[in-house]
């Protein structure tokens, strides 16, 4: 929430003057819009201003408008190009968290290459179940029509009495920390 008086914003934590119609001064401290009753506010002429909506800039560009979920390819002077789309983008991002959560355990894989030791069973377990939700995660994704599917997918589930349930989206495995 945001603060003006006669039209000028009012920042919080900063020192302000008024002067009355008597030519008069007071100077009020920088806690003192934190501190004030919205009667003892509205006394002194100041009103309060919804702050500007705040977009999920993953979704949405800085002035709301939702961002092509789509690749887009154009040709300029003959060059192509293409711009990815929100679902490439988180798409890519999906194979970057698989890829960390896979890399922690690659080492059993060399080792089974270049000594013939056997890779644990939990470990292909866990590998093969982190590849399984990355694929799901991005089929989740491209079934997404439009940007509030989108925005949907990447919230979460809470109870009624605001208790997190669970992430819509589907889950990675635990890390099996070993």
């Amino acid at each position: 929430m945001a603060f003006k008086l006669n039209g000028n914003l009012l920042a919080l934590d900063t020192p302000f003057s008024v002067t009355d119609e008597n030519g008069d001064t007071y100077n009020y401290p920088a806690n003192w819009l934190r501190l004030s009753t919205a009667e003892e506010k509205t006394a002194l002429g100041i009103t309060e201003v919804a702050d500007d909506p705040v977009y999920d800039n993953r979704f949405y560009w800085g002035n709301g408008t939702a961002k092509a979920l789509d690749d887009k390819t154009e040709t300029i002077d003959g060059v192509e190009y293409t711009t990815l789309g929100v679902k490439s983008v988180l798409k890519a991002q999906e194979k970057k968290t698989a890829s960390l959560l896979l890399a922690k355990y690659d080492w059993y894989v060399v080792r089974k290459i270049e000594k013939d030791i056997a890779i644990p069973a939990a470990v292909t377990t866990y590998r093969d179940a982190v590849r399984t939700a990355c694929n799901t995660r991005e089929a989740e994704i491209d079934n997404c029509a439009d940007t509030a599917a989108l925005v949907t997918l990447h919230g979460a589930t809470y109870d009624e009495s605001g208790e997190f349930v669970k992430m819509n989206m589907t889950s990675y495995p635990e890390d099996l920390n070993i």
